[in-house]
Protein backbone atom coordinates (compact mmCIF):
# COMPACT_ATOMS: atom_id res chain seq x y z
CA UNK A 1 0.00 0.00 0.00
CA UNK A 2 1.44 3.65 -0.70
CA UNK A 3 2.76 5.76 1.89
CA UNK A 4 1.53 8.51 -0.11
CA UNK A 5 -1.00 11.20 1.72
CA UNK A 6 -1.93 12.86 -1.84
CA UNK A 7 -1.18 11.89 -5.30
CA UNK A 8 -1.97 13.26 -8.96
CA UNK A 9 -1.81 11.33 -11.93
CA UNK A 10 -1.35 12.43 -15.69
CA UNK A 11 -3.89 15.26 -14.74
CA UNK A 12 -4.68 17.47 -18.00
CA UNK A 13 -6.60 20.70 -17.37
CA UNK A 14 -7.39 23.26 -19.93
CA UNK A 15 -9.60 26.25 -19.99
CA UNK A 16 -11.93 27.56 -23.04
CA UNK A 17 -11.60 31.51 -24.11
CA UNK A 18 -12.70 33.23 -26.34
CA UNK A 19 -9.61 32.98 -28.36
CA UNK A 20 -9.62 29.08 -27.67
CA UNK A 21 -8.50 26.81 -25.52
CA UNK A 22 -5.48 26.92 -23.03
CA UNK A 23 -4.05 23.77 -22.01
CA UNK A 24 -3.20 24.50 -18.76
CA UNK A 25 -2.04 21.56 -17.33
CA UNK A 26 -0.33 19.09 -19.33
CA UNK A 27 -0.02 15.28 -18.10
CA UNK A 28 1.02 16.36 -14.20
CA UNK A 29 2.17 13.58 -11.91
CA UNK A 30 3.24 14.23 -8.09
CA UNK A 31 2.74 12.33 -4.77
CA UNK A 32 2.70 14.56 -1.26
CA UNK A 33 3.64 11.93 2.20
CA UNK A 34 2.57 13.01 5.70
CA UNK A 35 4.40 15.48 7.04
CA UNK A 36 6.00 16.25 3.97
CA UNK A 37 6.63 20.26 2.37
CA UNK A 38 6.53 20.27 -1.18
CA UNK A 39 7.26 23.19 -2.65
CA UNK A 40 5.94 24.07 -6.75
CA UNK A 41 8.31 26.69 -8.32
CA UNK A 42 8.01 28.28 -11.90
CA UNK A 43 6.91 31.48 -13.18
CA UNK A 44 3.47 33.07 -13.32
CA UNK A 45 1.45 31.57 -15.77
CA UNK A 46 3.20 28.07 -15.27
CA UNK A 47 0.15 26.42 -13.87
CA UNK A 48 1.15 25.78 -9.84
CA UNK A 49 -2.29 27.94 -9.14
CA UNK A 50 -3.94 25.88 -11.07
CA UNK A 51 -2.55 22.20 -10.15
CA UNK A 52 -3.64 23.13 -6.50
CA UNK A 53 -6.94 24.66 -6.69
CA UNK A 54 -8.07 21.56 -8.55
CA UNK A 55 -7.09 19.67 -5.45
CA UNK A 56 -9.49 21.82 -3.73
CA UNK A 57 -12.34 21.54 -6.21
CA UNK A 58 -11.68 25.19 -6.56
CA UNK A 59 -11.32 25.97 -10.53
CA UNK A 60 -13.19 28.59 -12.40
CA UNK A 61 -16.08 27.84 -14.62
CA UNK A 62 -14.48 27.61 -17.59
CA UNK A 63 -12.13 24.92 -16.60
CA UNK A 64 -12.11 21.48 -17.85
CA UNK A 65 -10.67 18.50 -16.33
CA UNK A 66 -9.77 16.49 -19.27
CA UNK A 67 -7.75 13.80 -17.77
CA UNK A 68 -6.38 12.06 -14.67
CA UNK A 69 -7.25 11.28 -10.92
CA UNK A 70 -6.09 12.90 -7.52
CA UNK A 71 -6.03 10.85 -4.77
CA UNK A 72 -6.43 12.07 -1.13
CA UNK A 73 -5.70 8.58 1.01
CA UNK A 74 -6.88 6.24 -2.00
CA UNK A 75 -9.96 8.44 -3.10
CA UNK A 76 -10.59 10.33 -6.26
CA UNK A 77 -11.23 13.27 -5.14
CA UNK A 78 -12.14 14.45 -9.04
CA UNK A 79 -15.01 11.82 -9.03
CA UNK A 80 -16.71 13.40 -6.51
CA UNK A 81 -18.98 16.18 -6.36
CA UNK A 82 -19.23 19.76 -5.05
CA UNK A 83 -21.63 19.02 -2.02
CA UNK A 84 -19.08 15.91 -1.14
CA UNK A 85 -16.04 18.24 -1.31
CA UNK A 86 -17.40 20.71 0.83
CA UNK A 87 -16.45 17.69 3.88
CA UNK A 88 -13.11 17.42 2.20
CA UNK A 89 -12.39 21.34 1.81
CA UNK A 90 -11.57 23.12 5.65
CA UNK A 91 -11.43 20.50 7.09
CA UNK A 92 -9.11 17.84 5.72
CA UNK A 93 -7.58 20.13 3.15
CA UNK A 94 -6.86 23.83 3.45
CA UNK A 95 -5.62 26.15 1.26
CA UNK A 96 -3.56 30.14 2.04
CA UNK A 97 -4.90 31.83 -0.86
CA UNK A 98 -1.94 34.30 -2.37
CA UNK A 99 -3.04 37.76 -1.35
CA UNK A 100 -4.33 38.58 2.43
CA UNK A 101 -5.59 41.55 1.92
CA UNK A 102 -8.44 40.38 -0.41
CA UNK A 103 -8.59 36.76 1.66
CA UNK A 104 -10.50 38.31 4.44
CA UNK A 105 -14.44 39.77 4.53
CA UNK A 106 -13.96 43.15 5.45
CA UNK A 107 -17.66 43.31 6.66
CA UNK A 108 -17.36 40.25 9.33
CA UNK A 109 -15.18 40.54 12.59
CA UNK A 110 -11.89 38.24 12.64
CA UNK A 111 -13.80 35.83 14.87
CA UNK A 112 -16.39 34.78 13.23
CA UNK A 113 -14.14 34.17 9.84
CA UNK A 114 -11.79 32.17 11.78
CA UNK A 115 -14.56 30.37 14.08
CA UNK A 116 -16.54 29.87 10.52
CA UNK A 117 -14.69 26.66 9.57
CA UNK A 118 -15.29 25.12 13.13
CA UNK A 119 -19.01 25.76 13.02
CA UNK A 120 -19.42 23.92 9.84
CA UNK A 121 -17.05 21.16 9.95
CA UNK A 122 -16.84 20.26 13.95
CA UNK A 123 -20.53 21.05 14.89
CA UNK A 124 -19.12 22.70 18.09
CA UNK A 125 -20.69 24.88 19.88
CA UNK A 126 -20.23 28.99 18.91
CA UNK A 127 -19.01 29.39 22.77
CA UNK A 128 -16.70 26.71 22.01
CA UNK A 129 -15.50 28.08 18.57
CA UNK A 130 -14.66 31.13 19.99
CA UNK A 131 -12.63 29.11 22.33
CA UNK A 132 -10.54 27.65 19.61
CA UNK A 133 -10.72 30.85 17.13
CA UNK A 134 -8.99 32.28 20.39
CA UNK A 135 -6.16 29.97 20.67
CA UNK A 136 -5.58 29.64 16.73
CA UNK A 137 -4.92 33.41 17.32
CA UNK A 138 -2.44 32.96 19.58
CA UNK A 139 -1.06 30.01 17.62
CA UNK A 140 0.07 32.40 14.65
CA UNK A 141 1.36 35.34 17.14
CA UNK A 142 -1.62 37.71 17.10
CA UNK A 143 -1.00 39.79 20.50
CA UNK A 144 -3.98 40.25 22.53
CA UNK A 145 -6.06 37.46 20.69
CA UNK A 146 -8.73 37.44 22.95
CA UNK A 147 -9.90 40.98 23.12
CA UNK A 148 -9.42 40.90 19.40
CA UNK A 149 -11.69 38.65 18.15
CA UNK A 150 -13.87 41.58 17.64
CA UNK A 151 -12.21 43.89 15.06
CA UNK A 152 -12.64 43.67 11.45
CA UNK A 153 -9.85 42.96 8.95
CA UNK A 154 -8.78 46.99 8.33
CA UNK A 155 -7.72 47.05 11.99
CA UNK A 156 -4.64 44.31 10.99
CA UNK A 157 -1.88 44.63 9.56
CA UNK A 158 -0.85 43.16 6.05
CA UNK A 159 1.48 40.75 8.24
CA UNK A 160 -1.33 40.49 10.58
CA UNK A 161 -3.73 39.45 8.07
CA UNK A 162 -1.66 36.54 6.50
CA UNK A 163 -1.27 35.51 10.10
CA UNK A 164 -5.47 35.57 10.15
CA UNK A 165 -5.26 33.86 7.20
CA UNK A 166 -3.21 31.20 8.17
CA UNK A 167 -5.43 30.58 11.05
CA UNK A 168 -8.55 30.11 9.69
CA UNK A 169 -6.53 27.46 7.51
CA UNK A 170 -5.64 25.91 10.35
CA UNK A 171 -8.69 25.68 12.11
CA UNK A 172 -9.92 22.17 11.78
CA UNK A 173 -5.95 20.63 11.87
CA UNK A 174 -5.95 19.83 8.09
CA UNK A 175 -4.12 17.09 6.52
CA UNK A 176 -3.03 19.10 3.95
CA UNK A 177 -2.28 22.87 3.90
CA UNK A 178 -1.88 24.53 0.34
CA UNK A 179 0.03 28.03 0.66
CA UNK A 180 -0.23 30.01 -2.56
CA UNK A 181 2.18 32.38 -2.39
CA UNK A 182 1.61 33.05 1.34
CA UNK A 183 4.38 36.23 1.49
CA UNK A 184 3.49 37.99 -1.42
CA UNK A 185 3.48 41.53 -1.06
CA UNK A 186 4.66 41.41 2.40
CA UNK A 187 8.01 43.11 3.46
CA UNK A 188 11.08 40.75 4.09
CA UNK A 189 10.74 40.78 7.49
CA UNK A 190 7.04 39.88 7.79
CA UNK A 191 8.06 37.00 5.15
CA UNK A 192 10.41 35.71 7.33
CA UNK A 193 7.83 35.62 10.23
CA UNK A 194 5.48 33.89 8.71
CA UNK A 195 7.77 30.92 6.59
CA UNK A 196 9.02 30.46 10.33
CA UNK A 197 5.05 30.20 11.25
CA UNK A 198 4.61 27.76 8.64
CA UNK A 199 7.44 25.24 9.10
CA UNK A 200 6.61 25.99 13.21
CA UNK A 201 3.14 24.57 12.95
CA UNK A 202 4.22 22.06 10.79
CA UNK A 203 6.85 20.42 13.39
CA UNK A 204 3.68 20.91 15.79
CA UNK A 205 0.87 19.14 13.65
CA UNK A 206 2.69 17.22 11.30
CA UNK A 207 0.63 18.94 8.53
CA UNK A 208 1.78 18.19 4.94
CA UNK A 209 2.16 21.43 3.13
CA UNK A 210 2.08 22.91 -0.63
CA UNK A 211 4.07 25.54 -1.26
CA UNK A 212 3.40 27.55 -4.13
CA UNK A 213 6.37 29.89 -5.07
CA UNK A 214 8.46 31.99 -8.16
CA UNK A 215 10.88 32.93 -5.42
CA UNK A 216 13.62 30.25 -5.08
CA UNK A 217 14.91 31.67 -1.89
CA UNK A 218 11.82 31.07 -0.14
CA UNK A 219 12.39 27.45 -1.34
CA UNK A 220 15.55 27.14 0.09
CA UNK A 221 14.41 27.62 3.82
CA UNK A 222 10.74 25.60 3.82
CA UNK A 223 10.88 22.59 0.95
CA UNK A 224 12.02 18.94 1.79
CA UNK A 225 11.12 18.01 -1.99
CA UNK A 226 10.54 20.59 -5.36
CA UNK A 227 8.70 19.99 -7.92
CA UNK A 228 9.53 22.90 -11.15
CA UNK A 229 6.86 23.88 -13.03
CA UNK A 230 6.76 24.66 -17.01
CA UNK A 231 4.20 25.35 -19.80
CA UNK A 232 1.64 23.36 -17.48
CA UNK A 233 4.06 19.97 -16.84
CA UNK A 234 6.44 19.48 -14.18
CA UNK A 235 9.97 19.75 -15.64
CA UNK A 236 12.42 18.96 -13.06
CA UNK A 237 11.22 17.02 -9.45
CA UNK A 238 13.87 16.18 -6.67
CA UNK A 239 14.42 16.81 -2.67
CA UNK A 240 15.53 20.35 -2.40
CA UNK A 241 19.12 19.76 -2.26
CA UNK A 242 18.94 17.34 -5.70
CA UNK A 243 17.85 20.62 -7.37
CA UNK A 244 20.08 23.28 -5.71
CA UNK A 245 22.93 21.33 -5.86
CA UNK A 246 22.15 19.44 -8.91
CA UNK A 247 19.99 20.74 -11.20
CA UNK A 248 19.83 18.76 -14.45
CA UNK A 249 16.79 20.97 -16.54
CA UNK A 250 17.99 24.32 -18.20
CA UNK A 251 15.24 25.49 -16.77
CA UNK A 252 16.18 24.97 -13.56
CA UNK A 253 19.28 26.47 -13.84
CA UNK A 254 17.91 29.53 -15.46
CA UNK A 255 15.46 29.92 -12.30
CA UNK A 256 18.72 29.48 -10.03
CA UNK A 257 20.82 31.46 -12.34
CA UNK A 258 18.61 34.69 -11.87
CA UNK A 259 18.21 34.85 -8.22
CA UNK A 260 20.50 37.95 -6.59
CA UNK A 261 23.30 37.17 -4.43
CA UNK A 262 25.34 39.06 -2.27
CA UNK A 263 28.46 39.13 -3.71
CA UNK A 264 27.71 40.32 -7.55
CA UNK A 265 27.70 43.53 -7.25
CA UNK A 266 29.44 43.96 -10.68
CA UNK A 267 27.48 41.30 -12.47
CA UNK A 268 24.16 42.36 -14.41
CA UNK A 269 20.94 40.21 -13.15
CA UNK A 270 19.96 37.45 -15.34
CA UNK A 271 16.86 36.91 -16.72
CA UNK A 272 15.80 33.96 -18.93
CA UNK A 273 15.30 35.15 -22.30
CA UNK A 274 11.92 34.99 -24.44
CA UNK A 275 8.98 34.26 -23.24
CA UNK A 276 6.50 31.10 -21.99
CA UNK A 277 5.01 29.34 -24.19
CA UNK A 278 1.76 29.96 -25.86
CA UNK A 279 -0.45 27.14 -24.71
CA UNK A 280 -3.17 28.37 -26.67
CA UNK A 281 -1.29 26.52 -29.40
CA UNK A 282 1.59 24.70 -27.36
CA UNK A 283 4.59 24.26 -29.92
CA UNK A 284 5.44 20.79 -30.50
CA UNK A 285 9.20 19.28 -28.71
CA UNK A 286 10.28 20.95 -25.77
CA UNK A 287 8.50 23.91 -24.74
CA UNK A 288 11.41 25.11 -23.31
CA UNK A 289 13.21 24.84 -26.51
CA UNK A 290 12.40 28.19 -27.98
CA UNK A 291 14.29 29.81 -24.75
CA UNK A 292 17.25 26.82 -24.54
CA UNK A 293 20.49 28.28 -25.14
CA UNK A 294 21.44 24.20 -24.43
CA UNK A 295 18.69 23.16 -26.91
CA UNK A 296 19.30 20.22 -29.22
CA UNK A 297 17.85 19.29 -32.49
CA UNK A 298 15.63 16.65 -30.77
CA UNK A 299 13.54 19.46 -28.86
CA UNK A 300 12.51 20.96 -31.37
CA UNK A 301 10.77 18.02 -32.91
CA UNK A 302 10.05 15.69 -29.76
CA UNK A 303 8.62 16.63 -26.14
CA UNK A 304 11.46 14.52 -23.55
CA UNK A 305 10.55 12.38 -21.57
CA UNK A 306 11.11 12.07 -17.43
CA UNK A 307 14.79 10.63 -17.32
CA UNK A 308 15.53 9.35 -13.90
CA UNK A 309 18.49 11.18 -11.96
CA UNK A 310 18.46 9.35 -8.56
CA UNK A 311 15.80 7.18 -6.91
CA UNK A 312 14.34 10.97 -6.05
CA UNK A 313 14.94 12.72 -9.01
CA UNK A 314 13.82 13.78 -12.12
CA UNK A 315 14.19 15.69 -15.30
CA UNK A 316 12.74 16.16 -18.39
CA UNK A 317 15.63 17.38 -20.95
CA UNK A 318 17.35 15.48 -23.68
CA UNK A 319 20.23 16.51 -22.48
CA UNK A 320 20.01 13.41 -19.54
CA UNK A 321 19.74 10.92 -22.84
CA UNK A 322 23.00 8.82 -23.29
CA UNK A 323 23.64 9.80 -26.84
CA UNK A 324 23.34 13.65 -26.39
CA UNK A 325 26.58 15.70 -25.65
CA UNK A 326 27.55 16.20 -22.28
CA UNK A 327 27.05 19.86 -21.12
CA UNK A 328 28.63 21.10 -18.01
CA UNK A 329 27.14 22.75 -15.01
CA UNK A 330 27.23 26.49 -15.99
CA UNK A 331 29.64 28.17 -13.81
CA UNK A 332 27.13 30.93 -12.84
CA UNK A 333 25.28 28.16 -10.89
CA UNK A 334 27.79 26.75 -9.10
CA UNK A 335 29.62 30.00 -8.13
CA UNK A 336 25.90 30.14 -5.97
CA UNK A 337 26.36 26.88 -3.99
CA UNK A 338 28.00 28.57 -1.56
CA UNK A 339 25.51 31.05 -0.84
CA UNK A 340 22.97 28.37 -1.09
CA UNK A 341 24.39 27.25 1.89
CA UNK A 342 25.56 29.76 3.37
CA UNK A 343 21.80 31.06 3.65
CA UNK A 344 20.39 27.90 4.87
CA UNK A 345 22.73 27.57 7.76
CA UNK A 346 21.89 30.88 8.55
CA UNK A 347 18.44 30.24 8.43
CA UNK A 348 18.66 27.61 10.48
CA UNK A 349 21.17 29.46 13.70
CA UNK A 350 18.51 32.19 13.72
CA UNK A 351 17.25 31.99 17.45
CA UNK A 352 13.98 31.33 17.98
CA UNK A 353 11.84 34.85 19.45
CA UNK A 354 8.57 34.80 21.05
CA UNK A 355 5.52 33.44 19.25
CA UNK A 356 7.85 30.61 17.17
CA UNK A 357 9.22 33.99 15.45
CA UNK A 358 12.99 34.05 14.32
Amino acid sequence: MSDNLLEINNLNISFTTFAGTVQAVRGVSLDLKKGETLALVGESGSGKSVICRSIMGLLAKNAQIDSGEILFQGDNLLAKSNKDMRHVRGKKISMIFQNPMTSLNPTMTIGYQVSEALLLHEKVRKSAARKRAVELLELVGIPDAGRRLNDYPHQFSGGQRQRIVTAIALACNPEILIADEPTTALDVTIQAQILELLKDLQRKVSTSIIFITHDLGVVANVADRVAVVYGGKIVEIGLVDEIFYHPQHPYTWGLLRSMPTTDTDDEELYAIPGSPPNLLDPPSGDLFAARNPYALTADIHVEPPMFQVSPTHWAATWLLDPRSPKVALPPAIAARHQYFQERRKNAAQQPILSGGVR
